[in-house]
């Protein structure tokens, strides 16, 4: 019944303007590229429009594997619950930077083109986040040697490294081409956890004012390089206040999307911290989103193996609430992990404890698929 309701809703809701929706919503919202190609303005709108109705449900490397399979066509631990693809796909392109055939999770590049291309024809949108390496010392991106990020700034002995790395992922995002040799949109979300000091770019490894330089650069040169079918996720960890969410805000004109990770832990069993931090964020961001014009997402939530059989409905749901957000984005799911000796998943699949309540939270009318957007 949602599915044929939300047929007839969007199809209504697509022809009417911006300034035509309800008060909340960001009426004069426009892209910091200007040059933006007209396929990305118009996502950039639909979602906009989207967020009146719901939000988007996203989940990392969805088409890619899954718990107990990998690389199966058409496959998705979400389809396989609940009948129906997520509405947003997160991808990570760490490995790009060296050459390597596949990403940081194992994912080959040319697949991962492959999904991103699949997904977009059936209206789903992508998400593209950059673990990469530490450019001052070679090691991963949690190596947060204090002081790596001053040295890819212009003058700086990792410079040259640094923009040969932005031309590699320029080919990368040019390459990403629809039936129409349209360059397909992708939502771009940079040194994400930004407030966190896990990460060479975290808090603590760089100053602010450094930050913001090191983003604008970026920005900048993948514009030079003839990239504009971005559209830029501003993304932090926890933060307190406005003036912590904005502390390495590179400002307007060079972000679209402000968002934050979050995640429950295990010392939070029934999920009380999780909901309570989330509803603090939300607010402050919902409000930071008024004042600047910007949409609002939670770019990274769950919660590990989803113990909890009414998460969906009990926990997530009751985290977002009311608030007006764009998508939320689930982590992967690796399934087992010979590491750490243990299940490494934050969506259902069959059979999982939560599958019962995921269908329910899927049902819901807030919550869009990719068969809700799919007439966008």
């Amino acid at each position: 019944m949602k599915k044929y309701f939300y047929t007839l809703l969007i199809t209504a809701f697509i022809g009417t303007s911006c300034s035509a929706q309800h008060n909340n919503s960001n009426t004069n919202l426009s892209l910091s590229d200007k040059k933006a190609t007209a396929e990305t303005v118009l996502l950039y709108k639909n979602l906009n429009k989207l967020v009146q109705k719901g939000y988007l449900f996203g989940h990392q490397d969805d088409l890619a594997y899954g718990v107990n399979w990998k690389y199966e066509n058409n496959r998705s631990d979400i389809k396989d619950v609940a009948g129906d693809y997520p509405a947003v796909y997160g991808w990570d392109i760490a490995g790009l930077e060296k050459d390597d055939a596949n990403n940081i999770d194992g994912v080959p590049f040319e697949k991962m083109k492959q999904y991103i291309i699949e997904a977009n024809e059936r209206g789903g949108i992508s998400t593209i986040s950059w673990h990469f390496d530490n450019p001052a010392t070679g090691k991963n991106a949690w190596d947060n040697t204090p002081n790596s990020l001053k040295t890819i700034l212009p003058g700086g002995e990792n410079h040259q490294k640094f923009t040969s790395w932005l031309d590699k992922a320029a080919n990368f995002f040019l390459s990403l081409k629809d039936k129409k040799g349209k360059n397909i949109p992708i939502l771009f979300r940079p040194y994400h956890e930004l407030t966190g000091g896990w990460f060479w770019w975290g808090k603590g490894n760089c100053t602010p004012e450094e930050f913001k330089t090191a983003w604008k650069f970026t920005f900048d040169y993948l514009q030079k390089k003839g990239i504009h079918n971005l559209i830029y996720v501003y993304n932090t960890s926890s933060f307190n206040t406005k003036e912590d969410f904005l502390a390495n805000y590179p400002g307007d004109d060079f972000a679209d999307i402000i968002s934050f990770d979050s995640y429950q832990n295990n010392n939070d069993k029934d999920g009380q911290k999780f909901i309570e931090e989330v509803q603090k964020q939300l607010k402050i961001i919902d409000e930071i989103g008024h004042e600047k014009h910007k949409l609002t997402a939670i770019a990274e939530a769950g919660y590990e193996a989803v113990p909890d059989p009414k998460w969906w409905t009990g926990t997530l749901s009751k985290a977002i609430g009311d608030y007006k957000i764009s998508y939320v984005l689930l982590w992967r799911n690796h399934g087992w992990q010979e590491n750490e000796k243990k299940m490494h998943y934050y969506a259902p699949f069959k059979g999982q404890v939560s599958e019962k309540d995921f269908i329910e939270y899927y049902n819901l009318d807030k919550t869009l698929f990719e068969k809700d957007i799919k007439k966008l």
